[in-house]
């Protein structure tokens, strides 16, 4: 594990948990959740591959985690990008020495290239001028030959990103080992809706903390052992940050992601065997959300993917 993902995981495994949320009165019947019900074995193990076939290929894919190769944060005013040693901002080899020159006012940014470097937008030359960030969800994307930049938006922080289809980590990428599907990791889980909105805050690895709606709290019982979880909303997904026991030695130090359809009679699926690794396992310019208070378990979570490399 790397210095930087030992910390998180330290970090993680000190914060105190949260009150749990009121439960919502339901019938007595529904008070202990138990496995939902079970797809055949051989159905489980080949759903849970082609799942897991379909997120390497978005994860290899040319805008995949595994191109990152820079992150910047801008500082107000004017700043030289490019990988010329005397660079405000020490753009990776393989830019060009001169790139341009970067100017932050407020949350917005501009990019004026230098003389002879050729970036495109949208397919068409980009001369210089604004550059959307992803505030909104589409930013803009200059590309430059194997490489492409964008300017990100976190917090009061902005920054540019910069992806490289031809990043070492993507062309010697060798899967992820994973823990083989099982059933017992397929759980039904009582949905508790909040009583009024709300609102937690999530940690992040830049050290801010970012508001996220809550829609309730997910009650699922494994191994005669109660659990709870607080997911998020993500558009009609739930998308749920977690840490577990497995942390501290085959799985990713500072927890893993998860998503869930949206209730249903009160039920969610929880099939940890989708359980997987955040940006940050793979690369040190992701921005990753950390598990919130409560949401680390008081299990061996063995199902879905285990560390990666040396992460």
């Amino acid at each position: 594990m790397t210095p930087f993902a030992l910390a998180l995981s330290l970090a993680l495994h000190a914060a105190p948990a949260t009150k749990p949320a009121p439960a919502q009165p339901r019938p007595a019947a529904d008070k202990t959740m138990t496995a939902s019900p079970k797809p055949a074995a051989e159905d489980l193990a080949a759903s849970t591959r082609t799942w897991q076939e379909e997120r390497l290929k978005n994860l290899q894919s040319e805008e995949g985690w595994l191109t990152l190769v820079g992150l910047f944060w801008l500082k107000e005013g004017e700043q030289t990008a490019g990988s010329a040693p005397e660079s405000d901002l020490d753009f990776p080899e393989g830019t060009p020495a001169k790139l341009g020159t970067f100017t932050r006012k407020g949350n917005t940014a501009s990019f004026q290239p230098a003389p002879g470097v050729a970036l495109t937008l949208g397919g068409k030359p980009f001369t210089g001028g604004a550059v959307k960030s992803d505030e909104t969800g589409a930013p803009d994307v200059l590309k430059l030959g194997s490489m492409s930049l964008q300017v990100i938006l976190r917090g009061d922080k902005l920054g540019v990103r910069v992806k490289d289809k031809e990043a070492p980590a993507r062309k010697q990428f060798h899967g992820i080992a994973t823990y083989p599907a099982s059933a017992a990791w397929r759980v039904d889980a009582r949905f508790e809706p909040s009583e009024t909105p709300r609102t937690i805050q999530v940690p992040n690895v830049l050290g801010t903390e970012e508001a996220m709606k809550v829609p309730g709290t997910l009650v699922f019982t494994v191994n005669g052992k109660e659990h709870r979880l607080t997911p998020v909303e993500e558009g009609d997904k739930l998308f749920i940050i977690f840490a577990d026991e497995t942390n501290r030695d085959a799985t990713y130090g500072a927890g893993r992601f998860l998503y869930a359809d949206a209730p249903k009679d009160g039920h969610v699926v929880l099939d940890f065997n989708r359980a997987y690794n955040p940006p940050c396992a793979f690369t040190r310019f992701a921005t990753c959300p950390l598990p919130p208070r409560g949401n680390r378990l008081a299990a061996r979570v063995e199902a879905g993917e285990k560390r990666y490399g040396d992460h």
